[in-house]
């Protein structure tokens, strides 16, 4: 098939995501065209299969922001078009859902009929979803594609919960290459890190407020008090510099590293004891999934996906948000000497049943469904 894969090309989990599995896609013989503003930072071009559009937005005086989305549409008509594409793939309700519809219908005066498949991923929902504002929008981008999928059944109450969907949404989870996350012999690294055989914490995100980062940081200075351990912490964003400024004045600064945004963060991972992510909000929790399969168990919150992902007592704990001292004692048992390695056995147990093969038919299931309707 000839599919057009319309995503965020940053780290964020969405674009992530949706790259991952466009390289997928391709290695299976598909022909995959990737339709954005600038080249995903994971994209791989080493295959035959894989191309890329520049979306390019005019600066015009009549207006106080630059169209994306109509120029995105603009684009979507033409690689259509020109490509012959099978079926449009978009990651995000708005404005890549939005802006696929109004290509759709641009096209069906030429007589092309393209099928749109939208994906879920969370803030497209949770946090536009209470913005009255786009709340219309939101609700026709979803209702008019052709098949709506969604990245955990959390999520998929959630879009039920907030808008008039009339769509049967498919849950269809996030996946992991454990190929590429997988854990490596890195004694060296981990040497260089913890030179007397300390534990290492890490976290990745990008540093927003719903991350609540804060969390982590406090986790880890109760932690540091009763054994020694150091703090990773991966990933860059708006509250990164608060978090510094926080380090400073609570832990010792020599046993937190920030590292920034880093592509071969499955290195990292590999020489990690547990990961920790604090969220207030979590679809699904991709960071986390790519831990696991480099076999790092979980302290997280009980929200939203990550109870799907994180096995309370299993492959880590699961804590209510905010909830400091749980999370304090949770993260020591978890790297006493004679419950890590069960726990790191069972992490990457839970990991290969998101790995990207088993993953991946669901998606062309979805695909052929779409097609079909048409």
């Amino acid at each position: 098939m000839k599919i057009g894969i319309v995503c965020y090309p940053t780290y964020g989990g969405s674009g992530v995501m949706a790259t991952e599995l466009g390289m997928g896609l391709a290695k299976k013989g598909h022909q995959i065209h990737f339709i954005t503003y600038a080249q995903p930072t994971r994209l791989d071009f080493l295959s035959e299969n894989l191309f890329y559009h520049e979306v390019s937005v005019k600066d015009y005086p009549l207006f106080d922001y630059p169209p994306y989305e109509i120029a995105l549409a603009a684009r979507m008509v033409d690689v259509v078009e020109y490509e012959k594409l099978d079926l449009l793939h978009v990651h995000y309700a708005i404005p890549h859902a939005s802006a696929a519809i109004l290509a759709k219908q641009i096209l069906a005066t030429k007589g092309i009929t393209i099928p749109i498949i939208t994906t879920l991923h969370g803030t497209d929902i949770t946090l536009v979803g209470k913005e009255a504002t786009y709340a219309s929008v939101v609700t026709y981008a979803i209702n008019q594609s052709d098949v709506v999928t969604a990245v955990s059944n959390s999520l998929k109450r959630d879009t039920h919960s907030l808008f008039d969907i009339q769509k049967e949404i498919k849950v269809i989870p996030n996946f992991v290459d454990i190929d590429k996350f997988k854990k490596q012999h890195k004694d060296h690294f981990k040497k260089a890190i913890c030179p007397n055989g300390e534990k290492l914490i890490v976290h990745v995100s990008n540093f927003r407020k719903v991350k609540r980062v804060q969390d982590v940081i406090t986790v880890f200075c109760k932690v540091s008090q009763q054994i020694p351990v150091k703090l990773l912490l991966v990933g860059d964003g708006p509250e990164r510099s608060e978090m510094e400024k926080m380090t400073r004045e609570t832990c010792s600064i020599q046993d937190v590293r920030f590292l920034g945004k880093m592509s071969n963060v499955e290195e990292i991972l590999s020489v990690c004891d547990v990961f920790i992510m604090t969220s207030e909000k979590e679809s699904f929790g991709l960071a986390a999934l790519e831990a696991m399969a480099c076999q790092v168990p979980l302290i997280s919150t009980n929200v939203g996906g990550l109870t799907e992902l994180n096995e309370d007592g299993v492959t880590g704990y699961t804590c209510d948000v905010g909830d400091i001292e749980d999370m304090v004692e949770k993260t020591l048992h978890v790297l006493h000497e004679d419950y890590l390695p069960k726990f790191k056995a069972e992490a990457y147990k839970k990991a290969l049943s998101f790995e990207l093969s088993q993953i991946m038919p669901m998606y062309e299931e979805a695909y052929e469904a779409a097609c079909i309707t048409q």
